[in-house]
């Protein structure tokens, strides 16, 4: 029982760490709103977090970012991921930005700097921010 809860507890911090990222550009843009919250806990579900854990994980990556002057925290256990869950990682980032119909040019360098940092093709990016930007508008 000790073990599982352990492995819970990591798993989570896991989470945690990818919603410190999820949050981070969110609130790049001195916006952070409801509708990117739910966005957040969506990408959380679908990449495996457990919903009765959600709201501990969303306060916790909140206190993550709040507390880290640099991405690359959060950033490692992204690129660790298998590319499915990467590629959804990426698609959130990317509705978030857009979940109010634009793009500033922090949010935009924040996607190239992540783009490099979690090894993803700029073609793919910028592909994915096209799809979204398209479903958005």
């Amino acid at each position: 029982m000790l073990f599982s809860n352990k492995n819970t507890d990591d798993k989570n911090d896991n989470f945690v760490k990818v919603s410190a990222l999820l949050i981070h550009a969110a609130k790049i843009d001195e916006n952070y709103s409801e509708k990117e919250e739910e966005i957040i806990k969506k990408t959380l579900l679908e990449i495996g977090a457990n919903s009765n854990d959600l709201n501990k994980i969303i306060e916790k990556g909140k206190q993550a970012e709040e507390n880290s002057n640099q991405i690359l925290t959060f950033t490692k256990e992204v690129k660790s991921m298998e590319e499915k869950k990467k590629i959804k990682i990426i698609e959130s980032l990317w509705t978030i930005i857009y979940s109010n119909n634009e793009a500033d040019i922090y949010e935009t360098g924040l996607m190239r700097r992540l783009a490099g940092l979690l090894y993803i093709d700029s073609k793919l990016m910028g592909d994915i921010k096209e799809r979204i930007k398209n479903k958005n508008s």
